[in-house]
């Protein structure tokens, strides 16, 4: 239902984004579903909450991840929402989130932990680094997108309501961000240095937005990630938590460029300076 939604603008890019995106959620789903038939050849039953069978369960695992864009299995992620117009882009980076997501996590017993944790921490790792070269905006969304997707999944298997609470906190924040880029239509870095003579207070709520994306107290955005980090301290992971903080560390600074660039700066010298 969202192809025709992304295919609206009769642009190439457009066009381009939708068809990668059709592509990439067609094998996950043909995936799924030959993995369900192997679990249900194996044990003769289709019920997916309790699968046994351990290569049915990484391959749904995968599937699932490449529906949602974990890494290493995120790279049609960026190059898709650039290709998008604001408003769709921000339904694919929330509303398509939440059906793949309730999968993993009706499903998230079966699965390896190891695997669970590695995906999450290259997820989170690869939000940060890749995020810091971009100056399209979409792109750095995309990318705080797949860290968000991250932080979720770390903590799925010690506490699935600790992700449900980063999944409703990331949905807010994004939607606000979105929602803010899309009021003044800007899709690069450069066109946010002249928001604040238009709108000020806009640019205001666009930075405190922002600086949540990134998890800094006093802001909404910290509470999931300081939950996150002090349930994986609980379960003896404190190595875990560090990478993932430092990993938070990497993706703060993208968020605090823009920042920067909206709010700190006047329109000559921009992020270079």
């Amino acid at each position: 239902a969202i192809v025709p939604l992304m295919a609206q603008h009769h642009h190439p890019r457009a066009v381009e984004a939708t068809t990668k995106y059709f592509l990439t959620q067609a094998t996950a789903a043909a995936v799924i579903l030959f993995a369900s038939t192997t679990n249900a050849w194996t044990t003769g039953e289709w019920n997916m909450t309790n699968m046994s069978n351990p290569t049915a369960t990484a391959m749904i695992l995968a599937a699932l991840a490449l529906k949602i864009g974990l890494a290493p299995m995120h790279f049609w992620m960026p190059e898709v929402l650039q290709g998008l117009d604001l408003l769709t882009g921000l339904i694919l980076s929330t509303w398509q989130k939440l059906a793949p997501l309730a999968l993993i996590i009706q499903t998230a017993q079966a699965f390896d932990p190891l695997l669970l944790s590695a995906l999450g921490l290259t997820s989170t790792l690869v939000g940060g680094w890749g995020g810091l070269n971009q100056t399209q905006l979409r792109k750095i969304l995309a990318y705080s997108s797949i860290a968000h997707m991250g932080w979720m999944i770390i903590i799925l298997q010690y506490a699935p309501q600790l992700t449900l609470l980063a999944l409703l906190m990331y949905v807010l924040m994004t939607s606000a961000a979105f929602l803010t880029l899309k009021f003044s239509s800007a899709t690069k870095i450069n066109t946010l240095a002249t928001i604040w003579s238009k709108s000020p207070m806009l640019t205001t709520t666009a930075a405190l937005v922002l600086l949540s994306l990134g998890g800094l107290p006093p802001l909404t955005g910290f509470m999931p990630k300081w939950f996150i980090l002090q349930e994986l301290a609980k379960q003896g992971l404190p190595l875990t938590a560090t990478v993932m903080a430092l990993a938070a560390l990497i993706s703060l600074y993208f968020y605090l460029r823009l920042c920067y660039t909206m709010t700190l700066t006047i329109s000559p010298n921009i992020t270079t300076s």
